[in-house]
């Protein structure tokens, strides 16, 4: 699994943005939401791991990822996908 800490605290910048930075693990969940139709977001990582709930968590509290669907296999999973400001954090927003 993808092993981060996520900060307690989320400040927001100008517009009501999020000014935290996102770690590594969270980037590159992010980036594999450009690669898929509507910008969804995988549960699992190119080597077959379930993405970390704290993973989902912060991009959610940061606005980078914004839910999509409910999941009815599995409703503890959280299915996810890209939003603007995630978009425009990678530099493919408008």
């Amino acid at each position: 699994m993808v092993s981060e800490q996520v900060k307690s605290s989320v400040s927001t910048g100008k517009g009501g943005q999020s000014s935290a930075q996102p770690s590594e693990a969270q980037l590159n969940w992010l980036r594999m939401g450009l690669e898929q139709p509507g910008g969804k977001l995988p549960l699992f990582d190119r080597q077959g791991q379930r993405i970390d709930k704290r993973t989902v968590r912060a991009c959610l509290a940061n606005g980078w990822a914004e839910p999509w669907v409910p999941n009815p296999i599995k409703p503890d999973w959280e299915v996810c996908k890209l939003s603007e400001a995630g978009r425009k954090l990678l530099g493919k927003g408008n």
